[in-house]
């Protein structure tokens, strides 16, 4: 297994708004702010090779609100199967944080939702397959694929958490 990791630089945070507006407003974190915005440890496995997921991975990171790490894993299946993801919701990388899996190209605000709200008997989020426009996924030409995120259960049960137009 070969680990990758994804970090945000000082350029980066000021390109995030977050980073921008605290400097700009010359406000210094304090422990309420720190509190309000927790940053999560995003663990992400996939396929080794694959480009999308290093695209979602910096995105996520981006936010501010996780510290990623890629790893190359050679048996996705039974990591998928571990953590409880449908076959059916799968997609090219899959992805740990807090106690929930998240599958595909779940956008930040769904999975920081998910963080927020800790839905009762939810294992986790997934989109399936690489909708165009997704993030990761966002096409030259800016087209867009409707897509829907998932929340399912460890029992294979699942409904619509949201629906991205």
């Amino acid at each position: 297994m070969r680990k990758l990791y994804v970090s945000i630089g000082r350029r980066a945070f000021m390109e995030n708004s977050v980073g921008a507006v605290l400097i700009g407003a010359g406000l210094a974190p304090t422990a309420a702010l720190a509190q309000e915005t927790r940053v999560y440890d995003l663990a992400i496995s996939r396929d080794a090779g694959c480009g999308c997921c290093h695209a979602w991975a910096t995105l996520m990171l981006r936010s501010g609100r996780f510290r990623t790490t890629l790893t190359d894993e050679s048996n996705m299946a039974a990591l998928k199967r571990r953590l409880g993801v449908p076959n059916d919701l799968a997609s090219c990388h899959t992805g740990g944080v807090d106690g929930y899996a998240i599958e595909g190209h779940v956008p930040v605000e769904d999975v920081l939702r998910l963080l927020r709200e800790r839905p009762a008997r939810i294992r986790g989020l997934a989109v399936p397959g690489m909708p165009r426009g997704s993030p990761g996924m966002e096409a030259p030409d800016g087209g867009r694929d409707p897509f829907t995120v998932y929340a399912f259960e460890a029992g294979g049960a699942r409904r619509s958490f949201t629906t991205h137009r």
